[in-house]
């Protein structure tokens, strides 16, 4: 059971829109094919409301509203009315799964709150809800009270829910813990649905899933990008990644929407993953050392089950003071460029230089590196050959570029919400007399080295989305083109002719000609 639009939005700062709680709800029952999701608490807003009824109204219209969970509260008929209104189906009950929580938090009595737990469960049953129970802080309870726990799920049984949830909620267990409580649980009661609810405080959580499988617990619960509470909950990728290649178990899980979904809930929470997370952060099917690219073009020597193929990724090498010659060669085929030994080894010493100044080198940067050690003056095919960006307080942002191609120029003026954004109006414009298909902007970022220096170099990295078929390769396929300046403007542009250049359509290179560098800056004048 996924948690992602309940618990997961208990993440600092994090909250959903409706319509994006749809679009993630869709695609985690539809696409991600995740078993059940729990989308909201009763009680908490109007938006919470209107998001849990029109996830509901989806969920009936596709079959599929008994995956479809909201949490609820041991508050008589409220929260079982509030899940009734909004056309859900499925209540999760919280109750206090530790006597310390019933007694200080509560101020009840245990005999009192089960009380209060079958109230809340025969009106549920009246309004024809499935009822699952949450034992809160069962970690801490099944250890410290185990008499409380033992009776709270021999009353659970006679009620007859159909499931019962053991959440380890602040993130205390370790593996053997989890295999030791969870192990007691479905000894004790072999005949009831136990689903373990993990967190990740220790950076356990995944392995405290697997251990509870492996006790005999039958479900987990999971977020997308471990989003949650603290350290947040078990991450929903790795879970499912670790039971399929670690256990004899499956699921339905479709791993090959694993990294959509999570770049999806990134977008919406703004809150973006550390680069090296398992499976969705973006350097893990990099690989740096030039050993490993040699291994794997010596017949995939440092390849292991989790394939980048699997999850819908490209494995990549980086280029830098650590790359080796294997390194530059994979790059070079992925971009179809053949060079001879000697210029491979300039290539090489060049990125090697690079690296070495803390410069990011991307496999887009290649050609200009080429045509820069090798002086070729026909790689840079169209250039922005001047620029001017006006921005100036209560006015609109204007800008004109003039651009220059296979010998014709073209300038163009355009507005914008703010300097770059004018830019990119004039150059479209520009560029349509070339038939140029700009592509979309898709992420844009400025690296600012530390130390506090107005001149210091910046580099601008800009992240463009294919939106036709060009050159083989299809719509929607991002690409990463890099701007070194010490003026930020500068750094953009820099990045962007780079861009025009990889869209434009080839030429057979000149072999006439003064040598000019491929990468020079083009001339500005900006206020």
């Amino acid at each position: 059971m996924d948690t992602t639009l309940r618990d997961g939005e208990q993440t600092p700062d994090v909250s959903y829109t409706p319509a994006e709680k749809l679009q993630l709800a869709r695609m985690l029952l539809l696409e991600a094919e995740v078993d059940r999701i729990e989308i909201a608490s009763t009680r908490v807003s109007e938006g919470e409301r209107e998001a849990a009824r029109s996830i509901a109204a989806w969920a009936r219209k596709a079959r599929v509203i008994q995956r479809v969970e909201i949490l609820g509260f041991c508050d008589g008929k409220t929260s079982v009315d509030w899940i009734a209104d909004v056309g859900g189906k499925v209540l999760n009950l919280l109750a206090k799964g530790s006597e310390k929580h019933c007694r200080e938090q509560l101020r009840l009595s245990p005999e009192q709150h089960r009380a209060r737990v079958e109230e809340t469960v025969r009106y549920a049953r009246r309004k024809r809800l499935t009822v699952n129970v949450y034992l809160e802080d069962w970690s801490s309870g099944v250890r410290d009270s185990f008499d409380y726990v033992f009776a709270f799920v021999q009353h659970l049984r006679e009620l007859r829910v159909t499931r019962i949830y053991l959440p380890d909620t602040l993130g205390i267990f370790s593996p053997s813990d989890t295999t030791r409580y969870v192990g007691l649980m479905t000894r004790t009661w072999p005949q009831v649905d136990f689903e373990f609810h993990g967190h990740n405080d220790y950076g356990l959580a995944t392995a405290n899933c697997l251990a509870a499988v492996e006790a005999g617990a039958r479900g987990v619960h999971t977020s997308v990008n471990a989003m949650g509470e603290r350290a947040g909950n078990s991450s929903l990728t790795e879970v499912v990644t670790a039971l399929h290649d670690h256990t004899s178990l499956r699921t339905d899980i479709n791993e090959g929407r694993l990294t959509t979904l999570s770049r999806m809930v990134e977008t919406f929470s703004g809150k973006e993953i550390a680069a090296n997370t398992p499976i969705t952060g973006r350097d893990v099917f990099t690989q740096t050392a030039g050993i490993h690219a040699d291994g794997d073009a010596k017949g995939d020597l440092y390849h292991t089950r989790l394939e980048h193929g699997r999850f819908g990724r490209a494995r990549r090498y980086a280029l830098g003071k650590l790359s080796g010659k294997a390194s530059l060669d994979h790059n070079l085929q992925r971009l179809g460029i053949e060079l001879p030994t000697a210029h491979r080894e300039l290539v090489l010493k060049r990125i090697i230089e690079l690296g070495d100044k803390k410069h990011v080198v991307s496999p887009e940067d290649l050609p200009y590196i080429i045509a820069d050690v090798l002086k070729s003056p026909d790689e840079q095919m169209l250039r922005v050959q001047h620029y001017r960006v006006v921005v100036a307080e209560g006015e609109t942002p204007v800008a004109e570029v003039t651009l220059a191609y296979e010998g014709n120029v073209e300038k163009a003026e355009a507005s914008g919400d703010g300097g770059y954004d004018a830019l990119m109006n004039a150059l479209k414009k520009a560029a349509r007399a070339f038939e140029l298909d700009i592509p979309k902007l898709a992420d844009f970022k400025v690296r600012i080295p530390p130390g506090g220096r107005t001149g210091a170099l910046v580099e601008t990295q800009v992240t463009w989305q294919r939106t036709a078929v060009k050159s083989g390769r299809g719509p929607g396929e991002t690409f990463t083109t890099l701007g070194v300046d010490s003026d930020q403007m500068a750094a953009a542009v820099i990045a962007t002719e780079k861009m025009l250049n990889l869209i434009a359509p080839k030429r057979k290179p000149a072999r006439t000609g003064k040598d000019r560098r491929a990468t020079r800056k083009p001339r500005k004048s900006a206020r």
